[in-house]
């Protein structure tokens, strides 16, 4: 069995990790989208809400499951017995960051393999960073992330506005 990973902080999922995560499913006979806890980028949203808005958004999707991660991607990948790493590349910027997670990855762990997806061109522009500024300066985000993920942004802003 062909099982992937595809990593990532998902701070929040956007259309365009949704569009990656759809089309690893068809390309996949398992593929485990892997939310990395990651202290060092600060994520507005905790693990397990992050967990929570990508299992909710992936549910139509009988073939994957939303796991959370805190050691190195490798050691996470020998546990799920994987074989393969997905990530999307938006722009040419992206690849060169990319390919050097894929050689260290592969040099940690010769057996592990990456596949790279560019997403949907109507996604190219998209970041879980505009997003979460949009979000928190009042904006609207719903043509950006899967409803969901929409619902508990505006759950979070709301939230935030009252304390």
């Amino acid at each position: 069995m062909m099982i992937a990973i595809y990593p990532g902080t998902f701070d929040p999922l956007t259309n365009g990790h949704l569009d990656i995560i759809e089309r690893g499913s068809r390309m996949f006979e398992k593929l485990i989208v892997a939310v990395a806890e990651s202290k060092r980028k600060k994520p507005l949203f905790n693990l397990s809400d992050r967990v929570k808005m990508i299992e909710e958004s992936v549910s139509h999707l009988e073939n994957v499951s939303v796991e959370s991660f805190t050691n190195l991607l490798v050691d996470f990948m020998k546990e799920k017995n994987a074989d393969v790493i997905l990530r999307g590349l938006r722009v040419v910027s992206d690849f060169e960051y990319e390919l050097q997670l894929a050689l260290m990855n592969r040099k940690l762990y010769p057996e592990c393999e990456t596949v790279f997806l560019m997403p949907n061109k109507k996604y190219i522009f998209l970041s879980s960073s505009m997003v979460r500024e949009i979000a928190l300066l009042g904006g609207d985000v719903s043509c950006f992330v899967p409803k969901p993920v929409n619902e508990f942004i505006k759950r979070f802003v709301n939230d935030k506005r009252r304390d």
